[in-house]
């Protein structure tokens, strides 16, 4: 199928791996010149040398980016070539009881998460309705709707991006752009693996045992029965990139492999 992405520009944060990077080979493969970003100079690089080596003859660029720093985020502002695709990625996530998490923590995860999304999109948003046609895409979680009782801050964040999603689709009545969220649901990315190999270590049991054992204690009623891979949530966020997906406005799209049972 060709989605129509050859002459698009897209800009993917947080996307030297997981589902960002997904997100980026993807819509390289599909055509789409992008525009990857990690927090460091270094692995930024390498990703996007890792990118053109798995699609030769790719437009790929770099940027890095703590999306922690709000100064961090200004110099990538200045830098950013025109965007027609802009898919908010970057997050951080921890196993932390709400009673351990200070106000420094919650200001963190809040600025990495929210508001990376809240200084792109206005940065961006306004050259997209000038121009008639644009993607705004937020990566969110089922997390943002189940929230995680040892992750709270991560899941309001989550939710946070759902209604600043929904505000955003109402600005754009009448224009060929469209805003939408992403809710993803548990995926096997670098960062999760990480996580997964050390308390599999610390309890003395295998990596699959780890893994099933939290597919069961967090999401035992889930349909897919298993992690998500980074390319399923890509395939969906790819779809909504595209000029195939011009009815698909404000709406939160699912690919949390049948883990909530909500509409």
């Amino acid at each position: 199928m060709d989605l129509e992405l050859k002459q698009k520009t897209a800009f993917i944060s947080g996307s030297t791996q997981g589902i960002g990077f997904a997100i980026a080979q993807k819509l390289a493969e599909a055509g789409a010149s992008v525009v990857i970003n990690g927090r460091t100079e270094e692995k930024t690089q390498r990703a996007a040398e890792r990118l053109r080596g798995l699609v030769p003859g790719a437009n790929v660029s770099a940027l890095a980016a703590d999306f922690g720093k709000a100064d961090d985020v200004k110099h990538l502002l200045l830098a950013l070539p025109a965007i027609d695709i802009l898919i908010n990625n970057v997050g951080i996530f921890e196993l932390k009881a709400f009673g351990d998490i200070d106000d420094q923590g919650w200001m963190n995860i809040i600025e990495i998460n929210f508001m990376s999304g809240v200084r792109l999109s206005r940065a961006l948003f306004p050259s997209m309705l000038k121009n008639g046609w644009g993607r705004i895409l937020f990566i969110s979680s089922e997390s943002g709707l189940n929230v995680p009782g040892d992750m709270i801050h991560y899941g309001m964040t989550k939710t946070a991006l759902l209604s600043l999603s929904n505000g955003l689709s109402k600005l754009t009545r009448g224009t060929g752009v469209t805003v939408n969220t992403l809710l993803g649901g548990p995926t096997y990315s670098e960062g999760v693996e990480q996580t997964v190999e050390h308390i599999a270590k610390a309890k003395n049991i295998s990596v699959e045992q780890m893994k099933a054992a939290i597919v069961q204690h967090t999401n035992p009623n889930g349909l897919l029965q298993r992690f998500i891979t980074p390319n399923e949530v890509a395939n969906l966020a790819v779809y909504l990139s595209s000029p195939l997906a011009s009815a698909t406005n404000g709406a939160s799209m699912r690919a949390d492999g049948g883990a909530l049972n909500v509409l």
